[in-house]
């Protein structure tokens, strides 16, 4: 049985219900074998496929800093999701990731944990909100 599978949309063209289908049926013939996933964010659907992986079952995330990366077989492609962004998201939607947003971003730098590279990742505005949307009730 291997320690972990890892799932990956290398060219950033998947969208949530093909990751949601994809990491389902993987973890129906693994079951207990825990899984990661590896995003792009090609067209602009990398975080939400990366909520769609977590509702399926990923317990692993994978993300660059300020998006680094790419795919040499796909020259068009982009990075990788932005760790920064990725930790907002799942910081404002509650789910534990045992990384203090706070302390690992610097609010204002354009730059998480110290790089000197400008990030074009969405965080690095200087728009930081301080309130949680209200949630409606059911």
């Amino acid at each position: 049985m291997p320690a972990e599978i890892a799932v990956a949309d290398t060219i950033g063209v998947g969208v949530p219900t093909q990751v949601h289908d994809v990491v389902g049926a993987v973890a129906a013939v693994a079951p207990g074998v825990p899984l990661r996933i590896h995003l792009h964010n090609t067209r602009n659907t990398g975080y939400a496929n990366a909520v769609a992986a977590l509702e399926a079952g990923v317990s692993a995330l994978d993300a660059s800093t300020c998006g680094i990366g790419g795919c040499p077989f796909a020259p068009n492609a982009t990075g990788n999701i932005a760790t920064e962004d990725l930790l907002y998201c799942l910081d404002r939607m509650g789910v534990e990731t045992g990384v203090a947003l706070d302390r690992w971003w610097r609010p204002g730098s354009g730059s998480a944990s110290g790089s000197a590279r400008r990030c074009p990742h969405c965080s690095a505005r200087p728009v930081r909100f301080r309130h949680r949307i209200a949630r409606c009730p059911p």
